[in-house]
């Protein structure tokens, strides 16, 4: 394997203003920036990930890898080929300068002959990320465990018809959980790449949905268990790779968390390619989660509205990006939760460089559009028509409705007796379509 650095000699990307034609500069992320009172690092919360960015080999499903990095080579030690993979790694976080990163176990650690095999590797390069972390920025945004990849898991791993798998999901994602926490994650997600079904013909639905409940369940009572303080997420998708996943969208986990009494410990993680293959709008998932009080963190991509599968593209739709920033500082921004660029250069991008390339157009568009938004609050430009236009719920009438202090016939008898013809009103649409337009 060459020693020689995969990035070359590339020097840190800097915030170098609007202006700037540098292609490996930032033009709007200035990272310590005031923004509503918070600097811009902090309301972004950025992170990369590990498995597009350092484990994709750049196949798809009519053609083999075309990356072909240093340690996806074939014929090396595969622990040697992770600690390699780390360096990179380490080095792209720093020239990036982003605060986060968030991992799979088996993106980070080679899969062993056995679980127990499998967990020491995770062991080993846990120890490596937390010597690499206590000299960098870096820290860890969510760690998860790979629960679908395996031909163990093709029906499935909490959900699985055979007792053995779920107990074998149990170890591996046990060992996920207590990387995550021993490295101080943020966050843990579960992602249901294979929970969910592709013909009711041999599918029982109460009890697979009983069984990712319970499983749910016991990773709960572990966090608790092990001291981990951050909440567990769980990612929506709706289909792909199964026909029909369980956790279709955030309308649809809130009942499932709901039903198996899980609302105090999970929120959502959402996917802006997950949200568009759900038949939603990035916004409607975003502000559904918040409405519900269960928004927890992002995957930051981009789908290609002429293609009908998971693309992870890096987000570079501003229009979009600001009235979902909108949204989330509205709600009073990311918690424990960032922005997570769940997203991979193309195929034909073989240049380490486009690596940084990919990024930098993301979180360029990500801190475009959070400045935008915040002036877009800070004006009232949205907020003050959705006031006006919800006004008569927030008189003395309203809320004497909405707290239960009337009952039906109490207000059909007035509806009845005053002579009340309430006229519609007009939504605004296309004025606040060009409003949000002036800002973008």
């Amino acid at each position: 394997m060459s020693t020689a650095p995969f990035f070359g000699d590339l020097s840190p990307v800097a915030y170098r203003g609007p202006d700037s034609r540098d292609p490996l500069s930032y033009r709007w992320y200035d990272k310590d920036r005031v923004v509503l009172g918070k600097r811009m690092e902090e309301h972004l919360r950025l992170a990369a990930c590990y498995w597009h960015s350092f484990c994709w080999p750049g196949g798809d499903p009519f053609g083999g890898e075309t990356f072909q990095r240093p340690w996806m080579r074939p014929g090396q030690d595969p622990m040697a080929a992770a600690r390699a993979k780390a360096d990179v790694a380490f080095e792209m976080f720093r020239l990036l300068d982003i605060p986060f990163f968030c991992f799979h176990d088996l993106d980070a650690a080679p899969e062993g002959a056995t679980l127990v095999e499998s967990v020491d590797n995770l062991k080993a390069v846990t120890d490596l990320f937390a010597a690499k972390m206590e000299t960098a920025k870096v820290r860890l945004l969510w760690g998860t465990a790979n629960l679908f990849s395996n031909r163990r898991y093709m029906a499935g791993a909490a959900t699985n018809p055979d007792p053995d798998v779920f107990l074998y999901a149990c170890g591996q994602v046990r060992a996920a959980l207590e990387a995550t926490h021993a490295l101080g994650g943020a966050n843990y997600v579960m992602w249901g790449g294979r929970e969910g079904y592709e013909t009711l013909l041999n599918t029982d639905l109460k009890r697979e949905l009983d069984q990712m409940g319970r499983f749910l369940a016991m990773v709960v009572e572990h966090k608790h268990r092990i001291g981990f303080d951050g909440p567990i997420l769980i990612e929506p998708k709706p289909r792909e790779p199964t026909k029909h996943q369980y956790d279709f969208d955030v309308a649809t986990v809130y009942g499932f968390l709901e039903r198996y009494d899980l609302l105090a410990d999970v929120r959502v993680n959402i996917e802006q390619n997950h949200a568009i293959l759900a038949g939603h709008s990035f916004q409607h998932e975003v502000g559904l989660a918040l409405a519900l009080g269960i928004f927890g963190s992002l995957d930051m991509n981009r789908g290609d509205a002429l293609l009908g599968w998971d693309t992870d593209q890096f987000a570079n739709d501003i229009g979009e990006l600001t009235v979902v920033m909108h949204d989330i500082l509205k709600g009073g921004g990311f918690t424990t939760g960032g922005l997570n660029f769940d997203a991979k250069i193309r195929r034909q991008s073989l240049d380490p460089a486009d690596l940084l390339h990919g990024h930098i157009g993301g979180i360029d568009s990500c801190a475009r559009a959070l400045l935008q938004a915040a002036q877009m609050l800070e004006d009232g430009a949205l907020t003050k028509p959705l006031a006006e236009r919800y006004a008569g719920w927030d008189g003395a009438e309203g809320q004497a409705i909405l707290s239960g202090k009337r009952d039906l016939a109490t207000l059909a008898d007035r509806a009845l007796t005053s002579g009340l013809n309430p006229q519609p009103r007009s939504g605004r649409q296309e004025y606040l379509e060009n409003v949000v337009n002036r800002y973008v």
